[in-house]
């Protein structure tokens, strides 16, 4: 059951995604002054070792944020192609954790989220984590923030302990708001329809929720089937989504031995209305710079409303 480690795959071409989709959903909806409930249902560890012995096993941050920064943000010389204004914030956050210029260090979602957070809106962070080991080490990475009851780790099934967390609690406005990331591992088959009923209970406990959820593009019919699904659980509440995908293809043949996970993708419900053409500004982008052979590509669709 715990044989996944994100701790393997951070930084990846997955993680470039998600991130960037986090990032700029969540500045959007901190546009407006009401605190914000914001949970992570599969937390992870929250901050990862780009030279560490995990991510030297699996490697995958060269082929995804080690990329992107020199393509973008090279040492010396001028940038190897443009970026976006999502590009740049995704680059800023991981610089952030990285002042010596060097990339050492890779936030995962809950450290992310939390550089964002807002003490004057009284924004709050609800974590999860199964996993026993990442579940300790996350409690030790937070616990060094000095956060006190803003941000709170448990050690629970995320998918369960979001059901009490709906509606989130009411600020001294009476509003009422919340963003949620759903990324289990799906290593396990169960996941791909606990996700499902787990956003279709969530929207009928909080409709106005904004929901992420990420998953791997694999050729598995619960794969295949997942966005349709929530694009389904969307449609019946009355309310928008977006989906986006990004593919970096496979690598020659002559490294085609373990190409790992080549595509990955993110589906929001609410979404922010500006979203859409950012991720069409910036995925291409992506694709041209992590792009590394057949297979590659990407797509944006979303609601019309």
């Amino acid at each position: 059951m715990f044989s996944y480690r994100h701790a393997f795959h951070a930084g990846n071409h997955a993680d470039v995604l998600k991130h960037l989709v986090l990032i700029a959903t969540l500045r959007h909806l901190q546009l407006k002054e009401p605190s914000i409930t914001l949970i992570d249902t599969h937390a992870g560890a929250g901050l990862y070792r780009l030279d560490g012995e995990f991510a030297d096993k699996g490697g995958e941050a060269v082929d995804g944020v080690m990329k992107l920064f020199a393509a973008c943000r090279p040492a010396s010389g001028a940038p190897a192609v443009e970026t976006t204004p999502l590009i740049d914030d995704y680059l800023d956050m991981v610089a952030g954790f990285n002042p010596s210029g060097a990339l050492r260090v890779y936030p995962g979602s809950p450290f992310v989220v939390q550089r964002l957070m807002r003490a004057e809106s009284r924004d709050r962070l609800k974590l999860f984590e199964l996993h026993p080991t990442d579940g300790k080490t996350l409690s030790a990475n937070i616990g060094q923030l000095d956060a006190g009851r803003t941000v709170v780790v448990k050690r629970d099934d995320g998918f369960e302990g979001l059901k009490p967390l709906l509606p989130p609690p009411a600020d001294a406005q009476g509003s009422r708001r919340a963003l949620v990331l759903v990324d289990p591992s799906y290593e396990i088959k169960s996941d791909y329809g606990r996700v499902s009923a787990c956003i279709q209970d969530a929207l009928q406990r909080f409709a106005t929720g904004t929901y992420v959820v990420w998953y791997p593009v694999i050729p598995r019919t619960e794969a295949h089937d997942l966005p349709r699904k929530l694009r389904g659980h969307a449609q019946r509440a009355g309310r928008s989504w977006l989906h986006a995908t990004l593919a970096i293809g496979h690598p020659p043949l002559e490294l085609d031995e373990r190409p790992g996970l080549t595509a990955s993708g993110v589906f929001v419900i609410n979404p922010p209305h500006t979203l859409a053409a950012g991720l069409k500004a910036a995925l291409p982008v992506l694709v041209d710079v992590l792009g590394r052979g057949r297979g590659q590509g990407q797509a944006v669709e979303a609601s019309a409303s």
